[in-house]
């Protein structure tokens, strides 16, 4: 089963880097503030377990069901006087994924890597707390099975707006993707709108909604989910963790196929900035 090598390819990425941050006096509290803030400057492997229940008009749509690993890592670059640069991609593994089959009028389960997304930004954070970023988000035809992916390599801007405070951020995240290479039949022109808010409570607690809503401009629908988010950061030996649940409920979804619930466990191991640390080393070099 792919189920094993990859959990253990993560838990042996997790031991390597998982040691104390390079703010390690941070409190839990703080950290949670700092994870809030998207363009934070700390380092973090996040694991986002997803259970999806599904329906829609064909034949057995409402009884499936899929589970999905998203592994997301983010090595960001503090360049000084508020401004980071970003590299984040996002592994996607499914287990048990549904995929319907034209020929067969039925539902096949899939297993494996999907396509990876990614973006490239530049971030700048003001003394107001004003947050702004922009810069390319893509997706690579990188699945092992072709049901999980689309075959095409898409790019296209992103940008984010945001005001942060010490209790509560709130802001706005969207993004558009063209299929520029590839080969997959069919052409990708695809809108992603998250709107995001924050509430920090306290004892490093932290409530949150964080939609990811869809339009496809090829299909002409939407998908759209209502969210909610509930996360405890914690320090165990060095290391801060943050863990979470969330929930959507997808008010709008394609008519033939899409997800009706998505129910999330997470969890966020703040690690040692190791690209950060050799930037800064190279910098200084060259100086």
């Amino acid at each position: 089963m792919l189920f094993r090598p990859v959990q253990s390819l993560l838990l042996w990425l997790c031991a390597v880097t998982c040691m104390a941050a390079e703010d390690g006096d941070m409190s839990a509290n703080e950290v949670s503030r700092q994870l809030s803030n998207p363009n934070t400057s700390l380092a973090r492997l996040t694991f986002k377990n997803q259970f999806r229940w599904f329906e829609g008009s064909l034949p057995d749509a409402d009884g499936q069901r899929g589970y999905e690993l998203l592994f997301q890592p983010s090595f960001p670059i503090k360049l000084g006087g508020g401004d980071t640069f970003f590299m984040r991609p996002a592994f996607p593994v499914f287990f048990d994924q549904p995929v319907y089959d034209e020929e067969r009028g039925k539902f096949t389960q899939s297993l494996g890597l999907g396509d990876i997304g990614f973006d490239v930004a530049y971030g700048h954070m003001t003394e107001s707390g004003l947050v702004l970023s922009g810069g390319i988000a893509g997706t690579l035809p990188t699945a092992t099975v072709s049901e999980l992916g689309g075959g095409n390599v898409l790019l296209g801007p992103e940008f984010l707006i945001a005001k942060m405070s010490k209790k509560y951020i709130v802001g706005f995240f969207p993004n558009h993707q063209w299929d520029v290479a590839g080969w997959g039949d069919e052409s990708v022109s695809l809108t992603t709108v998250q709107g995001f808010a924050a509430y920090l409570p306290g004892n490093a607690w932290s409530i949150s909604t964080a939609p990811i809503s869809t339009y496809n401009w090829k299909t002409e629908t939407w998908t759209v989910p209502i969210n909610l988010s509930v996360g405890k950061t914690v320090i165990f030996g060095k290391t801060p963790w943050k863990f979470s649940v969330e929930a959507n409920y997808y008010t709008q979804r394609p008519d033939a196929f899409g997800p009706q619930w998505m129910v999330g466990i997470n969890v966020v191991p703040v690690v040692e900035n190791v690209f950060a640390t050799w930037f800064l080393k190279n910098r200084k070099l060259n100086q």
